[in-house]
Parts: C-alpha cells; structure tokens; sequence
C-alpha cells in the first residue's frame, strides 16, 4: 500500500515522528520539576509550626476588617466563583503577625464561597485551613451593613472574581471606603477586590479614583483566562477603573505588582497579596515584622528580572539565589509561567522559561 502511496507513507513517519518528539519534551519538561517530598505533607500545616507565627508576637495594635464576596456563580454563566482562598489567607496572617485582629466580613454575611487552587496553595495557606479561628471567621462572616466602622484601623478586599457581582453596588462598602478614606484611614484590595471602589464617589461627587494611581486583575491577565470576560461580568475591571479617572498601572502577566497612592493600597493580582498586606502595615505607621520569603515569591522575583532584562540576567539572579543566598525557588511556578507563554501566544518566551525552569533545576542540583 505504502508502494502505491507514498505520500501516506511518510505523513505516517511524520507523525510518528511527532508523537515521539513531543513525548520526549513532555517527559523532559516534567523532569524539570522537583519530586514531591514524601516526608512532609504541607496540608497539615499549623499555625504554630510556622516561625513568623509563632514567635517573637507582635503586641496587639488594632484591628482591621478584611471583605470577601459572597457570590458563586459568574453572573448567568454558570461557571463557579468566590473568594481566593490564598489572598485572604497571606493578608490575615501578615496583618495578624504585625499586631493585629482581623475579622472577617462579606455582603450576605455567614459561610462565603471559597476558591482553593491547589496549585498555588503553600504553607500558611493550608495553615489558614486547619487554624480552626480563622476558619470560624471566615465561616461566620459579618453581614457588610451590620459593621461597625470605627472598630477597624483598615480595610482589605480580598479577589475572587465573585467581587465583581456584589462588591460594586453595595452601599455599605461604598459608606466605609469613603469614610476610611476621608478619615485616612488605609484602604487595601488586591485581584478583584478593587471592583470595591469603582462606585465609590466623594462629597464633591467625584470618583474616589480620579487621579489615583491603582492596580488590579488586568484585562489581559482576564481574558486569557475568560475570553467571554466582556460578557460574563458587569464590566472588565482595569476598564473600569480606567474609566473612573484612575491611573491603571498595569505590570506583568500573573506577577507581582502593587500601587500606593497616600492610604490607598491597590494589587494586581494573588501574587501581590504579600506586598501589599506589608505595604498597609507601613502605611499604618509600622516596620512590617520580618518574614521569611516564600519559595513562590523567589520564583516571581526571577520571572519580573526575566520580564524587564531578559534571560541572561534571569539566569544570573537564579545562580545567586540558589548558590550564593541559599534561598529557595518554586520552578514549578516558573515552568508554570511557560505555560501561561503557550496560552498567550508567545513561542520564543515559552522557550525563555523552560530554559529559566532547566537552569534552576541545574543551579540547585549543584548547591
């Protein structure tokens, strides 16, 4: 047959071909991941096994509200939404570890959704899950409208894309932003938590966000992820806050990124949840307790030098954070990052970050 038809022949041996080749990559781009640790289980996580937690506590100073949305479902989609587990957890326990109480408080009240990727979930996160108070919280929110103002030294919204259904329109989050923000009192959201200040407007009518310089879930890193966004939300969100005056200040896709503009405290994405918790502890008037930065972190640290100087320098910061500084680095996160490359289009960066992910792999093989 193949006598009759050679052309049936070699796209056969083309495609073999292929399968093998793409098989091999596949085999090697998983090599480049490190082995699970069999010995140590993150997801018994406790509170005090974690150093930043447990010791040298921070005397008590205040308290600060953290608001999480209570929606499920994505408008009439049908797709399921709620509050980003991780940007609830890292903020409350930045802020807890700095002196601070936090409660925790949603539109409805009661049990809010919740988001757990367990891609992204690291120590403090399944800390947060087996903290049975933080857990009472967060399952017994308070109802926005039954707050108590001037209880609270500041405000966090945390993201989940479920924010962009309750938290523009309601006229209790509305009332506290622009009385925190009047009494200067600080004004923290990161992801989509920013929907919360949208409608917010002043005594002189105008928006909250004219002429404030923000951050928030970008319309690309939007529709990457939703390419319906246009239509399944109310509106895009860096849309919107453009539209209210605000300078937008926009950084790199899934990377760390946050704007301080006086009390306002404004983050791009779940990656910045850390930053800027630290960054409200400053603009409270405190040093922000030292913590040891995360693998993840390190991880988004050489993808923002790879973003603004190129793979050389990327490869540099790698050798000295592995081999010189000692610290840890998730390449998980940066393989994952090649894959965000793919998604958007990007064959030459993917390439860039797989060889990032195969020279960390080298650099802490050698350490």
């Amino acid at each position: 047959m193949f006598k009759k038809y050679p052309v049936l022949k070699w796209s056969l041996v083309g495609l073999v071909s292929l399968v093998v080749i793409l098989f091999t990559f596949g085999w090697w781009f998983m090599s480049l991941l490190p082995e699970r640790d069999l010995d140590s289980d993150i997801t018994l996580s406790q509170v005090n096994e974690v150093p930043y937690l447990s010791e040298n506590i921070t005397p008590f100073r205040g308290k600060i509200l953290a608001v999480v949305t209570s929606v499920d479902t994505m408008g009439s989609s049908g797709k399921s939404t709620g509050y980003e587990l991780t940007e609830l957890a890292r903020a409350y326990y930045v802020f807890q570890a700095n002196g601070f109480e936090v409660d925790v408080a949603s539109p409805k009240g009661g049990k809010p959704p919740v988001i757990i990727d367990k891609d992204d979930m690291g120590i403090y996160d399944y800390a947060f899950l087996n903290d049975t108070i933080a857990q009472h919280k967060t399952s017994h929110t308070i109802a926005i409208d039954e707050v108590n103002p001037d209880d609270y030294q500041a405000i966090f919204f945390a993201g989940g894309k479920g924010a962009m259904f309750d938290f523009p329109e309601n006229e209790a989050i509305q009332s506290i932003v622009r009385n925190y923000y009047l009494s200067e009192k600080v004004i923290g959201a990161v992801c989509h938590g920013p929907a919360a200040l949208v409608n917010v407007t002043l005594d002189s009518g105008r928006s909250i966000l004219e002429n404030k310089t923000v951050s928030g879930f970008t319309n690309n890193e939007e529709l990457l992820l939703i390419p319906e966004a246009a239509s399944i939300f109310p509106f895009l969100l860096q849309d919107k806050l453009e539209a209210q005056g605000a300078r937008f200040n926009e950084g790199g896709m899934y990377l760390e990124n946050i704007s301080h503009d006086n009390n306002l405290v404004t983050g791009q994405n779940p990656w910045s949840t850390w930053s800027l918790a630290e960054t409200m502890i400053a603009q409270l008037g405190y040093t922000p307790k030292y913590r040891e930065v995360t693998a993840e972190e390190n991880a988004v640290k050489i993808l923002m030098i790879y973003e603004s100087y190129g793979s050389k320098k990327a490869k540099e910061g790698l050798e000295k954070m592995i081999t010189v500084d000692h610290k840890p680095i998730a390449r998980e996160l940066i393989a994952m990052h090649s894959i965000v490359a793919v998604m958007d289009g990007k064959v030459g960066r993917f390439f860039d970050i797989v060889g990032l992910t195969s020279h960390a792999k080298r650099a802490s093989n050698a350490n």
